[in-house]
C-alpha cells in the first residue's frame, strides 16, 4: 500500500498539474471577441470591409422547440451586421415549432422595420423557413437539416447554431471581425452557459473541467496539434471550407456532428479558431442533475466510439483521476498525502480559472466527487441504452448501433 499511494499520487499530480501549468501558458492565447478592441466591422483579407460583401447564412435546425424558438430566431433577426439570412428548419416537430417558425418570419420586429426603412433590407437579417416531413435514410435528423439548409444557402460564410442559443446584436459581427482578422477559416465562439440550480452548477462544473482536461483550447490554432473543436451553439465556416470537407453529407451519421465537424477542417489542413465571447450568446443547456444527465445519456457513448470495453475502461479512469485524489489524501499517512495534495490544489486552480470565465463559483470544487459519481453513472448508463435499445433514440427517432458505427469519421 505504502509503494500504491506513491505511484498513484505522483502519477495524478503529474497529471493535473501538468495541465493547470499548460493552461496557464495557453489559455491567455485564446482571444475573447467581446472585449473593445473587437467591436468593429469586419474586415477582409484586401483590406476592404467585409459588410456588404461577406454575406453570411445562419442554419437553426429544430425539432420539438416551441418553448425557444422564437426568442431564439428573433435575437438572430435583430444582429446588427448587415448582410445575413436566417434558414430554420423545423425537422419533423409534432408541437408547434413550425407554425411559430412561420410566425416569426411573417411578423419581422420593429428593428427589422426601422432597418427597412432607411434603406437596409437585410440590415435586421431576412429568415426563410424549411419544412422537413420526412426522414430519409441514412440520416441522423439534425445532420439533414443542415445539410438541406446549406443547399439553400447564399452566404459566403455559414453559422451553424441551435435552436435555444440567444445572440446579442453584436456578436456575428465580433466573431466575423475576428475571423477575418485571423485569416481563420472555421471560428467557435464558446457560449455562456445559463445555471439556475446548485445542480447544474455543480455538473456543468465537471463537464467544463474535464473538457479543458481533455480538449486543449489554446492548441487549436496550432497546425501541428491534433486538437480539434466544435460547438454546436456557434460554428462559423467558410462556405468554400465547408465543401472542401465533404458538408455535412460526410457527417450525415454523425452524433457529435459539432466536434466532428472541428475534426475535419483541422484534420484537411484549415486554419481553426475557438475564442471567448462572454455573454455575446447564452444558452440553458439543461435544467437541473437530471437535465444534464439526460442530455448526455444521448452522446455519452458516441464519444467513446460506441465500444463497450472502451466505456467501462473510461469509467474506471474518471475514477481514478477524480475520485482518488480525494480518497488518497485521507488514507494516505505522513509525506505520502503530497502528491494528492498536488493534484487536488491544481484540480481547484481549473475551477479557479473557470469562476473567471463562466458563472460558477471555485467552492463547487468540493462537489467533485458528488459530479464525478454521477457523470460515471452517466457514461454507463449511456452505454446500456444504446446496447439494450441496439441503437439510440434522439428527439423520439430510433437510430441503428450500426449504422451510427458504420457512418463514424
Amino acid at each position: 500500500m505504502h509503494y500504491f499511494h506513491w505511484i498513484a499520487g505522483t502519477i495524478l499530480a503529474l497529471a493535473w498539474f501538468s495541465r493547470i501549468v499548460d493552461a496557464a501558458i495557453g489559455m491567455p492565447s485564446v482571444a475573447d471577441v467581446s472585449k473593445p478592441e473587437w467591436d468593429r466591422n469586419p474586415v477582409t483579407a484586401s483590406g476592404n470591409l467585409a459588410s456588404g460583401s461577406a454575406r453570411v447564412s445562419i442554419i437553426v435546425p429544430a425539432r420539438n422547440e416551441e418553448e425557444d424558438i422564437e426568442q431564439s430566431l428573433t435575437r438572430l433577426l435583430e444582429l446588427d451586421y448587415d448582410n445575413y439570412e436566417v434558414i430554420a428548419v423545423n425537422d419533423r416537430s409534432t408541437d408547434r415549432t413550425g407554425e411559430i417558425m412561420e410566425k416569426v418570419a411573417k411578423n419581422p420586429r420593429p428593428l427589422a422595420k426601422r432597418a427597412r426603412r432607411v434603406g437596409q433590407p437585410n440590415a435586421s437579417g431576412f429568415l426563410r423557413v424549411i419544412h422537413h416531413r420526412e426522414l430519409p435514410a441514412g440520416w441522423l435528423g439534425k445532420t439533414h437539416a443542415m445539410w438541406t439548409a446549406t443547399n439553400e444557402a447564399s452566404g459566403d460564410w455559414l453559422l451553424f447554431t441551435d435552436a435555444d442559443v440567444l445572440f446579442k446584436p453584436d456578436s456575428l459581427r465580433r466573431a466575423l471581425a475576428y475571423a477575418e482578422a485571423e485569416h481563420a477559416d472555421h471560428v467557435v465562439l464558446f457560449p455562456q452557459m445559463i445555471m439556475k440550480r446548485p445542480g447544474e452548477f455543480m455538473m456543468i462544473a465537471f463537464f467544463l473541467t474535464m473538457f479543458v482536461f481533455g480538449h486543449r483550447p489554446w492548441k487549436v490554432a496550432d497546425p501541428k496539434s491534433r486538437d480539434h473543436m466544435g460547438v454546436g451553439a456557434f460554428n462559423l465556416i467558410r462556405r468554400s471550407v465547408y465543401e472542401a470537407v465533404g458538408t455535412y453529407e460526410a457527417l450525415r451519421m454523425e452524433v457529435l456532428d459539432d466536434m466532428k465537424l472541428g475534426k475535419v477542417v483541422k484534420n484537411a489542413g484549415f486554419a481553426q479558431r475557438n475564442v471567448f465571447g462572454g455573454d455575446l450568446i447564452s444558452l440553458r443547456w439543461a435544467q437541473g442533475v437530471r437535465g444534464v444527465v439526460d442530455n448526455l445519456t444521448k452522446n455519452f457513448f458516441a464519444v467513446l466510439s460506441f465500444q463497450w470495453w472502451r466505456t467501462v475502461i473510461s469509467a474506471f479512469g474518471l475514477a481514478f483521476l477524480n475520485l482518488l485524489p480525494f480518497l488518497g489524501v485521507w488514507l494516505a499517512h505522513g509525506w505520502e498525502r503530497l502528491p494528492y495534495a498536488v493534484a487536488l490544489a491544481s484540480m481547484f486552480a481549473i475551477y479557479v480559472g473557470m469562476s473567471w470565465r463562466s458563472r460558477v463559483p471555485a467552492y463547487y470544487f468540493l462537489l467533485h466527487p458528488v459530479s464525478t459519481m454521477l457523470f460515471i453513472y452517466t457514461l454507463l448508463l449511456s452505454m446500456c441504452h444504446a446496447l439494450w435499445n441496439d441503437g439510440i433514440i434522439w428527439r423520439g427517432t430510433k437510430y441503428p448501433l450500426e449504422e451510427l458505427r458504420k457512418g463514424m469519421v
